[in-house]
């Protein structure tokens, strides 16, 4: 952990699981909002990280290379008193139930997952989410998502789609069912570090989509 001077004197790390899938969107984004983006592959990497984002991909390969990658318990460890935001996959990872999975979950956030619920890549979609954390729709971008079929009474939910959660919180946990990364809109990964991980975030060029709805990269 960094001594309370060395926070002073740095801005916020915030820690992209970079073992598969689309990493590098989250990194991008974060760095859009002047926050240094710290690829994390091997336990060592999760040293003096603020936050953590776990991205969509392939959940079930994902926990073969964190077992490969001895990253199963140290990443359990950060992520049950740590900020940290998944998405699609990294719900899947989160979860305390999830369908047909080759390992177990990190166990974090109270919800019971269906993976792949809306069909296959042939199916991915776009469409509007109605955040309840800020104003103003968000253009969700749904690839083999995963659906939120229960959650339990500390979840919050965040994010719908037709009355349907595709968002929600527990604490420092948040999961979304959708790619926030693949639009031009800031808004869920700024609300995340600001609001959820309490950083203080520097003045960073804003998007044009943040005062609106942003498109499909």
């Amino acid at each position: 952990m960094p001594s309370a001077a060395g926070r002073k004197t740095r801005g916020p790390r915030v820690g992209v699981l970079s073992l598969q899938g689309d990493f590098e969107r989250h990194r991008a984004t974060l760095e859009a909002l002047a926050v240094e983006a710290v690829r994390v592959t091997l336990p060592r990497d999760l040293e003096d990280l603020d936050a953590m984002i776990l991205p969509g991909g392939e959940s079930t390969t994902m926990l073969r290379l964190l077992e490969a990658t001895d990253l199963v318990e140290p990443l359990a460890d950060f992520v049950r008193s740590r900020p940290t935001l998944g998405t699609c996959a990294g719900v899947i990872l989160l979860s305390t139930e999830a369908t047909a999975l080759p390992a177990p979950t990190l166990g974090v956030l109270d919800v019971a997952v269906e993976r792949n619920a809306y069909g296959r890549q042939i199916d991915s979609f776009s469409a509007e989410v109605e955040p309840a954390v800020f104003q103003g729709p968000f253009l969700g971008v749904f690839i083999r998502a995963p659906r939120i079929r229960s959650h339990g009474a500390g979840v919050e939910v965040v994010a719908r789609r037709a009355r349907e959660p595709v968002g929600v919180r527990q604490g420092l946990i948040v999961g979304l069912c959708f790619h926030p990364e693949l639009t031009h809109d800031l808004r869920f990964h700024r609300w995340f570090l600001s609001e959820v991980a309490g950083l203080a975030l520097p003045e960073a060029v804003p998007s044009h989509a943040e005062s609106g709805r942003g498109g499909a990269a």
